[in-house]
């Protein structure tokens, strides 16, 4: 019984800290993966946006696309719209 308490508080000692973003950025983007369900090999384009782009016009084709894309490939939408701030 001992043994399994022994092994019980190694667990606690081991864990690793989970390490939260370095710059606001990093966690938009990271909200903005989770939200749209945005593919492995479209994330790095993401987190180049939320690096490149004002919080504001990411939040605004976020909620953009949330509101206005139903059904499909929400990722797609978004990287429309963002491709459209840019341009204005």
């Amino acid at each position: 019984m001992k043994d399994s308490f022994q092994s019980f508080s190694d667990i606690f000692k081991n864990r690793q800290p989970v390490k939260a973003p370095a710059y606001p950025w990093q966690d938009l983007a990271l909200r903005v993966i989770k939200d749209l369900g945005v593919p492995d090999f479209k994330r790095s384009s993401v987190f180049k946006a939320c690096k490149d782009l004002p919080v504001n016009i990411i939040e605004m084709a976020l909620n953009d696309t949330k509101e206005l894309c139903k059904t499909g490939a929400k990722w797609k939408y978004f990287f429309k719209i963002i491709d459209d701030r840019k341009i204005k």
